[in-house]
């Protein structure tokens, strides 16, 4: 998991070299050229052929010019190959993960473990209907269930809430009910420990996520508000203390650090929060932290990694930068109907569209990730000019990521076939591009 790895390393360095922060190591990894420069055009029309011939040339991708044939192929063929693309990988991801492990369970996470599998087959039976992807997810989740009924991590992503979640919503599509009363029962087992951060990846709002998941595919009330009013009401006192020693209404710490990003930080947390029943003062400091950060960004339109480190402009993930903010802002554009939101948010948008060609595959820090802002900014603008940059970094993936993998020039993901490092990301990407008005980030976006 190299996002946990690079930030067991962060809070190494800060210990062994307290006088440095966090830039010291954010600036080790800049030295490393992230991620590719941009190649293509800022629009490229869709073909309009109106011969048979000229729709097989529309389609006919050849080796010399397939990235820009891909990005002006008309919608319906290229999502079609797209979810061909992803169907394949899909039945690659399950062999490695799951079929050539003798279904044993090492990693259950949908971070990087066996349950992001079950969440890609989740996906693909939405978008095929195709009822053995449903069962197939059923039985990896069961396995999964297994394996964390001990675990103490409560997150969606990270923790036993997402088994829990999931194993509920996979059961109401198969009609088992027997199934689904007893994940329902096993979620409400969960106990938040007293220590537990705040933060999405292992805390009170990663648990607050299922909540919301569970909600939105089983029916509001399922989790009742008087249930997770506490929880809302812990985040935001914890947040305010900490945000009176600054000038920031909330703000969180996560191993001692003030992390804004996704992940870890004040950004995703504020994005859960969103969802939540506030009061109209706490929804007022959600409004003000989000101004607050915008306030402070950098002159590019990014974000920094944290609190702490505001002149080294370098990120661009969802898990630290532009590409997670950008998401909350766009959300929280629709939330507050404030202009300035929005326009913060294609602001960010450029710095991903300019700097989010990672080297690197997945959904956390890479680039299947990164075109969801293009996505949301689509969904909520309607403006096609971001249909087509979403379009482009999948095209990008399509045409080159198993190449620059092989050849050594891309990461592929210390877990190489899971959902926020690996492969796993790209297909979910791919399945969400055959409709893109649906698309939503996994486990970020509802």
């Amino acid at each position: 998991m190299q996002h946990y790895i690079d930030t067991l390393l962060l809070h190494l360095s800060l210990f062994l070299f307290p006088h440095f922060t966090s830039s010291f190591f954010l600036q080790t990894e800049a030295m490393s050229d992230r991620f590719f420069p941009n190649p293509m055009p800022e629009f490229v029309p869709e073909a309009t052929p109106s011969t048979q011939h000229e729709l097989h040339e529309a389609i006919t991708v050849t080796t010399g010019d397939s990235l820009h044939k891909l990005l002006a192929m008309p919608h319906a063929p290229l999502s079609e190959r797209l979810k061909r693309a992803a169907l394949d990988l899909k039945q690659t991801i399950v062999m490695e993960t799951w079929g050539f492990t003798e279904q044993r369970v090492g990693d259950f996470t949908l971070y990087c473990g066996l349950l992001g599998t079950a969440f890609l087959l989740f996906k693909s039976y939405n978008v095929t209907q195709n009822a053995n992807d449903l069962t197939l997810c059923s039985q990896i989740i069961k396995a999964c269930d297994t394996a964390s009924l001990y675990s103490r991590e409560v997150s969606f992503i990270c923790g036993r809430a997402g088994v829990c979640a999931l194993g509920a919503v996979a059961a109401k599509h198969a009609g088992n009910d027997e199934s689904l009363r007893y994940y329902l029962a096993q979620f409400q087992k969960i106990k938040l420990p007293k220590d537990l951060p705040d933060e999405l990846l292992y805390g009170r709002v990663g648990f607050l996520w299922a909540c919301l998941f569970l909600n939105k595919h089983l029916g509001q009330g399922t989790v009742p508000s008087s249930y997770t009013a506490p929880v809302v009401d812990e985040i935001i006192k914890n947040g305010r203390a900490l945000g009176r020693k600054g000038k920031c209404p909330l703000m969180f710490e996560w191993y001692g650090e003030k992390y804004w990003g996704a992940a870890h930080g004040l950004v995703g947390i504020m994005h859960v929060l969103m969802d939540m029943e506030l009061k109209p003062d706490q929804l007022e400091d959600v409004r003000d932290t989000l101004k607050y950060m915008i306030l402070n960004r950098f002159p590019s339109g990014n974000y920094p990694a944290s609190e702490g480190d505001k002149k080294r402009d370098e990120l661009v993930h969802w898990c630290h930068g532009a590409p997670g903010v950008a998401l909350t802002l766009v959300k929280a554009s629709k939330v507050f109907g404030d202009e300035e939101f929005l326009d913060a948010a294609m602001e960010a948008a450029d710095v991903v569209w300019s700097r989010g060609l990672l080297k690197r595959v997945g959904m956390c820090h890479g680039i299947s990730g990164n075109a969801y802002v293009f996505l949301s900014l689509y969904q909520l603008t309607g403006n096609a000019k971001y249909l087509y940059k979403a379009k482009a970094f999948a095209c990008f993936l399509l045409d080159r990521a198993h190449k620059l993998i092989s050849r050594g020039e891309m990461h592929g993901g210390d877990r190489p076939y899971s959902l926020f490092e690996g492969v796993g990301g790209m297909a979910y990407l791919f399945l969400d591009m055959v409709d893109p008005s649906q698309s939503k980030f996994p486990a970020y976006e509802l």
